[in-house]
């Protein structure tokens, strides 16, 4: 056996890319190629509570909003420009990115549009608020009992805002987050309905009904036809998960539990299709008792 000690290998050597420069690591946010951007992981949320919003609409209807504090704002230059008056309208410093620098952030399949804003949760209504607001303007409530697609959440808060809904009560868990795809969805809606997040539905489901507000459950089974309510006064309706429908607790809280009317074999509705006609009929009733 040789005494030699054993040779020690050289230290590896980076590799250099076709530019002649050494390979540094993959960059997580990348601005146009140019660098790594200091941003969380893709997927991954902050953990200090801030949200991402997306797309055009979305965080126009932010900038346009005062209680919307940003952090940050990455934009392409289209994006830039399309976004141009609200952002001066802030005094906003635009981080100039490529599509490709959100995709990597966002994934593939994500609809950007070219911006992606960091923001910070909006102030949290409680029920109380929510009621006034009702009695106030006449306009209804919708509760929403474990609604976790955040494309049909999303759809429900855009169909809110055109009807002039008083607001949207959802639980804290078993609700899609308010922030990326539901954002995206709601089309700007995010920003113009408030949303109270509950920790027990049935508790906050009695308290709205101790405040004198009438409860509607919306079932394809109902006893009765939602066309024959008065839906006078201050009402919410409440609606289940795509395929579950509402929770056993949920209905038996519930005032009345109403269907809408169809006819044809296909008798079910989609939830977001079922608030969006529930709000329209809402509306038409205010607009009727307002010119009498």
């Amino acid at each position: 056996m040789s005494s030699e000690p054993p040779k020690s290998r050289p230290a590896a050597r980076p590799r250099p890319n076709p530019q002649g420069k050494p390979r540094i690591g993959k960059p997580r946010f990348a601005r146009g190629g140019q660098g790594p951007r200091n941003a969380p992981p893709r997927e991954a949320q902050p953990d200090d509570g801030r949200v991402e919003l997306y797309g055009i609409h979305a965080v126009a209807a932010a900038l346009a909003n005062p209680d919307r504090q940003f952090r940050a704002l990455f934009a392409t230059e289209n994006a830039a420009r399309r976004l141009a008056e609200g952002i001066a309208a802030r005094g906003l410093t635009v981080e100039n990115v490529s599509p490709k620098d959100l995709d990597r952030r966002l994934g593939t399949d994500t609809v950007h549009q070219g911006v992606l804003a960091i923001v910070e949760p909006l102030p949290e209504p409680d029920l109380a608020d929510l009621v006034r607001a009702a009695g106030s303007t006449g306009g209804p409530l919708l509760v929403l009992d474990q609604v976790t697609d955040p494309h049909n959440a999303g759809a429900i808060l855009r169909s809110a805002a055109v009807f002039g809904a008083s607001g949207v009560v959802m639980t804290r868990r078993h609700s899609p987050p308010l922030n990326g795809t539901l954002a995206k969805s709601a089309s700007g809606a995010l920003e113009l309905v408030p949303v109270a997040l509950v920790q027990n539905l049935a508790r906050a489901m009695a308290e709205l009904k101790e405040a004198g507000v009438t409860l509607i459950g919306l079932d394809g089974e109902g006893d009765a036809l939602l066309d024959d309510q008065p839906l006078a006064g201050a009402t919410a309706f409440v609606l289940g998960a795509e395929g579950k429908g509402l929770r056993q607790l949920t209905r038996e809280t519930c005032d009345k539990v109403c269907r809408i009317g169809t006819s044809g074999a296909l008798a079910s509705l989609n939830v977001s299709n079922a608030a969006a006609i529930s709000l329209h009929l809402a509306f038409m009733r205010r607009r009727q008792a307002a010119s009498i």
